[in-house]
């Protein structure tokens, strides 16, 4: 076997730390896994723990009872640790950006992952994880906080970035500009003035402001009357599976990547 791809991340993880996203992977890509005989899924470094790939699989069969779920790990220590947790559909490999599989998958998750490259890397590997797809599948890639409670991914086909979604605990931050920290390797450089996500972010500080009196009402409300607000200037998806007051109403607000793609 070749020397794994990659190297060896921190590997800290918790449960539900990936909740967040999971339920977004169901409600927007649950069509995407059911419309393929046998799907495969990779949950790329999941960690020290099993616990979040476990907690992957468990949630995708509920939408899509076929799937299959590939844990890869870089660490032969962590995928040891993994291997009695397998059973039908879901199983543990060593391995690292190369993804040891026997056939290209429909979806691909990366979380926790990319923080430790350099920006240029990470573009890098986004544009190897995209040539692994399959037809039509996606990689989601991004940052959470050791809880889970503040996190920020990239939708990714194999054309490129497609969406980026803030996703938070309504007790978690004090305004949604906090959520920088989660902000993916090809953008966390970039929240400067001049640059788009930074324009984003502080339009989206100046709506939860304005909306201020909603909280009255409790900090869901504020956060939905904040997202409508931003819709009104921002290209905000507003229907499902990528938007609306369903999606909204979880902390959470998509929008399309190019809104936000760094400037050069």
């Amino acid at each position: 076997m070749n020397k794994p791809v990659g190297a060896i991340t921190r590997g800290t993880t918790a449960h539900n730390r990936l909740r967040r996203c999971d339920r977004w992977i169901a409600a927007v890509h649950g069509r995407r896994l059911r419309a393929v005989d046998r799907p495969l899924v990779v949950d790329l470094g999941y960690g020290a723990s099993h616990v979040t790939t476990l907690e992957l699989f468990t949630r995708l069969r509920r939408v899509s009872p076929g799937v299959e779920v590939v844990g890869i790990e870089i660490d032969p220590a962590r995928v040891a640790v993994a291997k009695p947790y397998e059973r039908e559909g879901l199983s543990f490999r060593l391995g690292g950006f190369e993804l040891p599989v026997s056939r290209p998958p429909v979806l691909i998750r990366a979380f926790n992952v990319l923080r430790q490259y350099a920006e240029a890397e990470a573009w890098h590997y986004w544009d190897v994880l995209r040539g692994r797809l399959a037809p039509y599948g996606v990689l989601v890639e991004g940052t959470s906080s050791e809880n889970g409670r503040r996190a920020v991914w990239v939708g990714l086909s194999s054309r490129g970035p497609e969406t980026i979604t803030f996703s938070a605990r309504f007790d978690a931050f004090e305004r949604p500009s906090d959520l920088a920290d989660r902000l993916p390797k090809t953008l966390i450089h970039r929240n400067v003035p001049g640059e788009r996500i930074h324009t984003f972010l502080r339009d989206f500080d100046h709506a939860w402001a304005v909306s201020a009196p909603y909280g009255v009402h409790g900090a869901r409300q504020r956060w939905l009357a904040a997202v409508q607000a931003l819709a009104g200037t921002w290209p905000v998806p507003t229907r499902p599976p990528l938007g609306g007051a369903a999606r909204w109403r979880l902390g959470e607000v998509t929008l399309p990547w190019p809104a936000v793609s760094p400037r050069d």
